[in-house]
Order: structure tokens, then C-alpha cells, then sequence
């Protein structure tokens, strides 16, 4: 016998890796949305003009969590495949591509630069072709699984690029939140 682990020892491997990792990509999209405000009750956001092809709002919050979800389980495939060449790479691609991801709420949402978040999301579709890659070595069904990411991206990058062609004096435009209360 040859083997390092049992078959069922690799699945327990990922099964562990994927309770710890799905819940915490999950975790991180959402917070780091959250902190950004975004989303259509964010001031700033709400007076942009939208692009045809800006979806109903509650799509963002479904996709995002379906693709979190599917984050998680390609990472935590690559995480379990103990002794993969080139393991430690795609593990640093995954964590890259992550922070420029939980990075472009915070610039477009809360810094209102459109023009920094859209050049955030081309470094971010970069890092997500080559994290692809690095994973459909090691397991070509994490590197499949980041495919609709990929997707959705390109589709993100696209509304991105459209809002900043509809709203150009808003790039950098700062709200005051007030509110003017006229007595009658």
C-alpha cells in the first residue's frame, strides 16, 4: 500500500476544511459590505443613474452569497490536497483575489471612487483568471467552481464601467447626509 490517507481520511480533510472555510469567505463578503454600506439604502448610491442592465438589488445579496459559498468549497479543495504541487500558490492566488474582492466595496461604496473601484475590478478579474488556473491544476473542480465568480465579475466590472459613464461628476463626490425638514 502506497497511499498516504484512506480516501475517507481526504474526504474528512475537506469536510473540516470546508466547515471552517465556507462560513468564513461568507462571513468577510458579507461584513465587508456592510461596513462599506452598501447596497441601494446607501445615499450616495441611491442618487446614481443605473444602466439598463442593473438587476432588481436583492439579486446582488442572493448571488454574492451563492458565489461566497462556492469560494469556499474551491478553496477548501485546494486546501485539502495535502501535498499538491504548486498547493501554496494557489493558496496565495485565493487570498489575493479575496482581499482585492472584500477591498472594492469599501472604495466604491464608501470612498464613492467609481473610477478606483472599476480599476480594482479588472486587477480583481486578473487575479481571479490566474487563481482559476493555478486551481484546475491542482483540482479541476475548484477551478470550475470559481467559473460563475469569474462571471458575475465580468458582469460587475461592466456595471461598474457604465455607472462611471452615467455618473462622472459623482466620482469622489462627497454626500453631506443632511436633511432639509420643512415645517407646514
Amino acid at each position: 500500500m502506497n497511499l498516504l490517507a484512506s480516501r475517507g481520511q481526504l474526504r474528512a480533510s475537506f469536510v473540516r476544511w470546508a466547515l471552517l472555510l465556507v462560513p468564513a469567505v461568507l462571513l468577510a463578503g458579507f461584513l465587508s459590505g456592510q461596513l462599506a454600506g452598501s447596497g441601494p439604502d446607501n445615499p450616495w448610491f441611491a442618487s446614481l443613474v443605473k444602466p439598463a442592465t442593473y438587476p432588481p438589488p436583492a439579486t446582488f445579496g442572493i448571488v454574492w452569497s451563492i458565489l461566497y459559498i462556492m469560494m469556499g468549497l474551491a478553496f477548501a479543495l485546494i486546501c485539502s490536497a495535502w501535498g499538491a504541487r504548486g498547493r501554496s500558490f494557489a493558496i496565495a492566488a485565493f487570498l489575493v483575489q479575496l482581499a482585492l474582492n472584500l477591498a472594492w466595496s469599501p472604495v466604491f461604496f464608501a470612498a464613492h471612487q467609481i473610477t478606483g473601484a472599476l480599476v480594482l475590478s479588472v486587477l480583481l478579474v486578473v487575479a481571479v483568471i490566474v487563481t482559476i488556473a493555478l486551481f484546475w491544476r491542482i483540482r479541476p473542480v475548484a477551478g470550475a467552481l470559481l467559473l460563475p465568480y469569474l462571471a458575475w465579475l465580468l458582469f460587475a466590472s461592466l456595471l461598474n464601467w457604465q455607472i462611471l459613464q452615467l455618473n462622472p461628476q459623482a466620482d469622489g463626490a462627497e454626500v453631506s447626509g443632511a436633511v432639509q425638514r420643512i415645517e407646514l
